[in-house]
């Protein structure tokens, strides 16, 4: 009899993993279906209203492969502005969802401007590109590489930075038509560097943040008194570093102050939101127990306005990545010349802006999954140092003049937050003396580790940084060796 029911119950455990692989395949199928018709859309949209009649499919190709990108784009790229509020339980996936194709799409139309630059960058310089339709055939060539290249990191699970991607395919596809001189080789550098600055500003940002709200929230014998103290003079940082980041980025297609101006903003907004909390957390902190859960709520609205704002900005500024090249190939095609900076016609920026939220909405849970929960465990006060760190690192980077990519910045900052958590449990004498007398539960209710498991203790998936941290090193020369091979296989086909 026990070997039936146990025959019974395996029996049953297969059906039940046979119908959820036939639901994620359906719902693949759906996805897919989805964005096809998207594509198909964005190809009668062109038709209709290019105004172009010489080279008319060609500029159809090219804004359904704009299209392809834009849906890349919302697949990869979001995820890191909502991964870890999602990770942290501060937003629920579908809420995450919505909130950052509304705002992806509100920057994009709002604040992505008239004019873009058609070169990602400044790599290359188009004045050497003597052929009208060789520029063609390789701004087709950089949109395709791109967006495949995106494509894959995607399917491996590996958040990169497209705008690396844009930069590698218009080098390929430059160095393709003309030769190694037409590459800018400084630009070049400096982007090269980002791959290290970028990380490295955004985890050491987040750690420090995450190191202060340890020492005099965390590890307080009077949790509430300390948020009642600190937590509005956090959320107003947060909030004037928002100021900031979207007077520089959020709105710069529309709007460019001068330092000045920008730090002005930021501190109207700080002391502004300063006063606003303090007495909006006092009433928020009545009758709240004296535990870390009290704490997680009390960060749980900033940092949902967070994911807001930085969507908001990333739909400013990523949407370029896909309509630039596309954008060029239409001037060109409508004009006979070549631009480095060309007026961007509604619906092509609509393309855009539907196409990121739309990628979010078919393709992003795997990444905003991966984002949130599966680099290191996340909750409100790491998630809010990460945002945070985001902000503040883009604005240290503006104001030097350095090139950072906001995916990696995000992405470093997650692992900051885990590598710091690592070092903090194994030496911070502080932490063991507050929840020694709580044992066997830690913080987060799970049993308390003993001295020697401690010391092995991994809290950052090394698997998952090695496959991160290789995407991000060979996304321009993987993009560029696909960019060139795909001139030529297009160059051959004409």
């Amino acid at each position: 009899m026990d070997l039936t029911k146990q025959s019974l119950d395996k029996d049953l455990e297969k059906l039940v993993h046979v119908e959820a692989a036939t639901r994620k395949t359906a719902s693949g199928v759906r996805s897919h279906g989805i964005a096809f018709l998207f594509l198909g859309i964005t190809a009668i949209i062109a038709s209709i209203y290019s105004g172009v009649t010489s080279d008319a499919v060609l500029v159809v190709v090219a804004a359904i492969l704009g299209g392809y990108m834009a849906l890349n784009i919302g697949a990869n790229d979001v995820a890191n502005n909502v991964g870890p509020a999602v990770g942290s339980f501060a937003l629920s996936l579908t809420g995450a969802i919505l909130i950052a194709a509304v705002f992806e799409a509100a920057g994009a139309i709002i604040a992505g401007g008239d004019v873009v630059k058609t070169i990602s960058k400044g790599i290359i310089d188009p004045s050497m590109v003597k052929d009208n339709s060789v520029f063609i055939w390789a701004m087709m060539a950089a949109l395709i590489s791109s967006a495949v290249w995106v494509n894959i990191a995607t399917f491996i699970g590996a958040p990169v930075s497209t705008t690396h991607a844009v930069v590698g395919g218009v080098m390929g596809a430059g160095i393709a038509a003309v030769g190694f001189q037409l590459v800018n080789w400084s630009t070049m550098a400096a982007i090269a560097a980002s791959w290290v600055i970028s990380p490295l500003l955004g985890g050491v940002i987040a750690a420090a943040f995450l190191a202060f709200i340890k020492v005099n929230l965390i590890y307080q014998p009077d949790k509430i008194a300390a948020a009642r103290r600190w937590v509005p003079l956090l959320v107003a940082i947060m909030a004037g570093a928002f100021g900031c980041y979207l007077s520089i980025k959020g709105f710069k297609r529309v709007w460019r102050p001068d330092a000045a101006m920008v730090a002005l903003v930021g501190i109207t907004i700080f002391f502004a939101v300063w006063a606003v909390m303090r007495p909006l957390i006092r009433r928020q902190s009545e009758g709240m127990e004296n535990r870390n859960q009290s704490l997680r709520t009390l960060f749980r609205i900033p940092l949902i306005c967070s994911a807001a704002l930085l969507s908001f900005a990333h739909g400013a500024n990523d949407v370029a990545n896909a309509i630039g090249p596309l954008a060029a190939i239409l001037h060109s095609a409508q004009f006979g010349d070549i631009a480095t900076k060309v007026t961007i016609p509604v619906w092509v920026m609509l393309i855009g802006a539907f196409g990121i939220s739309l990628g979010l909405f078919l393709y992003g849970p795997k990444l905003i999954r991966m984002v949130g929960a599966q680099i290191t465990k996340m909750n409100p006060m790491r998630a809010y140092c990460v945002a945070l760190s985001a902000a503040i690192t883009v604005i240290i980077a503006s104001w030097l003049g350095l090139p950072v990519s906001s995916t990696h910045i995000a992405v470093g900052a997650v692992f900051g937050v885990g590598f710091f958590r690592e070092y903090y449990t194994k030496h911070s004498k502080r932490r063991r003396a507050m929840v020694r007398p709580r044992r066997p539960l830690d913080e987060n209710g799970n049993r308390q580790l003993g001295p020697e498991e401690m010391r092995h203790r991994k809290l950052v998936r090394r698997a998952h940084f090695l496959t991160i941290v290789a995407a991000w090193v060979i996304t321009v020369p993987a993009t560029a060796l696909l960019s060139a091979g795909v001139f030529f296989a297009l160059s051959f086909i004409e």
